[in-house]
């Protein structure tokens, strides 16, 4: 049966290269062999130009109930497999977007269709309970089992919700309840303090802030819109609060020809913040938290160096401020660790970090001194779901079981690489080539040229996704192989070679 099998997914691999040769593709490097995802296919597969016939009347039928601008296409779920998404015309595409950084195992992994199927479960996905009050008997042993079996180092805490907004909305009310908490020291609150709130006006409501960066994305709540700066679409018409906003390192590249120039980059932006912390102090505008992004995502895929961010969190220590690390596009094991955080080496742990996407829920881990000291404080109906918790628990496993945080490492050097060496063949389509794990992005020369690229790619087989003004970012799957990444390459070769 083995062999079998093995011969099977030889044989798909030798009718890959194949079609790859029929069609002219320039080789950048001989594809891998596929040996251990057998729920995935063996390429793409284009029958209609995208969006297809089927899409187009799906989205006119939407855009008679919502604003469906932002629709790219319908897909087919359940045509879909591994690292391949289906849409409704029957095309086939190697999918290096994801759900948007949110696929943690591919398509209807096997794993999880079990899952789904055993009788065991089927309370968890029917009964969705509210979960602040009334929880099922397994919760605490669910939650070990999945979120805190990979909680950062240092944080014991966790609290769930349903996406990645509302887990930074509600990790900035922890700040501030803490730091008020701290302020207070072991006086009671005062009846000032509970009547000015209810009318929006300090004592009650302390004028705090978080500061965030230039150029970063944290959400689209009211609070978390005031820390977010990638698009002015996202914020256009939307009061917002007076929260400091620092400057994020631009790094120049090859990072390795800048050294100087970047760690000045660097130096300067440290200073500015610690200088927004105190310029806020002195209009009485207390700085609670700074938040930060491992790479900024939304914003374009912006890097800093690992000794920025060790640096940063001694800025926050210093003044009193906690330190929020969101990892909900960089958390569940893209960029080769499970937290993209860890690569810094902190000597004292972020005091917080959010999470979404990959990890199938929302929330936020916390240090104990985090913790609210009354109910309802940090609440909303239903906190997260523990049926995701389910999920987790069985994507951590086949993480694990296939070692994917090193395949995330492997494959993301042969992504990095393939890239860099389109780069110096077309460097007048593709700059500023970075990565980390698959976690990776170029620049193009404008966003005309960076959204003509996606679609052409789209119509070739492949869905890429933009960040920033003129990025281009890679958010595969942690199922995505060395050989996955050589068929990119292969294609995108193509492309560039023949783009006008």
């Amino acid at each position: 049966m083995a062999s079998m099998l093995l011969s099977r997914q030889l044989t798909c691999c030798l009718q890959q290269n194949s079609r790859l040769l029929l069609f002219g593709h320039r080789y950048i490097s001989q594809a891998a062999a596929k040996i251990d995802v057998d729920f995935d296919y063996d390429g793409p597969l284009m029958k209609t130009e995208v969006p297809g016939p089927r899409s187009r009347e799906l989205m006119k039928q939407l855009s008679g109930i919502q604003n469906a601008d932002a629709v790219h296409f319908f897909c087919n779920y359940e045509e879909s497999r591994g690292n391949y998404l289906v849409d409704v015309d029957g095309n086939r595409m190697l999918d290096l977007y994801s759900q948007i950084s949110s696929i943690p195992i591919g398509y209807s992994h096997p794993s999880l269709i079990k899952l789904l199927q055993q009788p065991q479960n089927l309370s968890t996905f029917i009964n969705r309970p509210a979960l602040g009050i009334l929880p099922p008997e397994n919760f605490a042993e669910r939650l070990k089992e999945s979120l805190l079996s990979v909680a950062p180092k240092g944080l014991s805490q966790v609290m769930t919700m349903a996406c990645g907004s509302c887990s930074n909305e509600n990790a900035f009310k922890a700040i501030f309840l803490w730091y008020r908490n701290k302020e207070r020291g072991h006086n009671n609150v005062t009846k000032e303090e509970l009547e000015s709130c209810m009318i929006n006006q300090p004592p009650g409501c302390p004028d705090y802030a978080m500061l965030s960066f230039m150029g970063g994305f944290h959400g689209r709540t009211l609070g978390c819109l005031a820390t977010t700066h990638s698009k002015a679409i996202h914020k256009l018409d939307i009061p917002s609060l007076d929260w400091p906003i620092a400057p994020f390192p631009r790094l120049k590249y090859p990072l390795e020809d800048f050294v100087k120039e970047n760690q000045q980059e660097e130096a300067r932006c440290l200073e500015e913040v610690e200088d927004l912390i105190v310029k806020y102090r002195k209009k009485k505008k207390i700085v609670a938290g700074i938040i930060v992004e491992p790479i900024q995502s939304e914003g374009g895929d912006n890097h800093a160096s690992d000794d920025f961010f060790r640096k940063l969190r001694d800025i926050a220590r210093k003044h009193g401020c906690a330190f929020l690390v969101d990892e909900v596009q960089t958390g569940g094991g893209c960029t080769g660790k499970f937290w993209a955080h860890e690569h810094w080496g902190l000597d004292d742990p972020a005091d917080v970090v959010s999470f979404s996407k990959k990890m199938m829920t929302g929330g936020f881990f916390y240090k104990e001194e985090f913790r609210p000291n009354a109910p309802y404080r940090i609440f909303n109906t239903w906190l997260g779901d523990p049926s995701k918790n389910l999920l987790l628990a069985e994507v951590i496993k086949v993480i694990k079981k296939e070692d994917l945080l090193n395949n995330a490492t492997h494959a993301g050097k042969a992504l990095l690489t393939g890239l860099l060496d389109l780069q110096a063949r077309y460097p007048h389509l593709i700059s500023r080539v970075r990565g980390r794990g698959t976690f990776c992005s170029f620049d193009t020369p404008n966003d005309a040229t960076r959204n003509k690229l996606i679609k052409i790619a789209r119509n070739k087989g492949v869905v890429l996704g933009g960040c920033g003004d003129r990025s281009i970012r890679f958010r595969p799957t942690l199922i995505f192989k060395d050989h996955h990444a050589h068929l990119f390459l292969n294609i995108f070769s193509d492309i560039l070679a023949n783009f006008k």
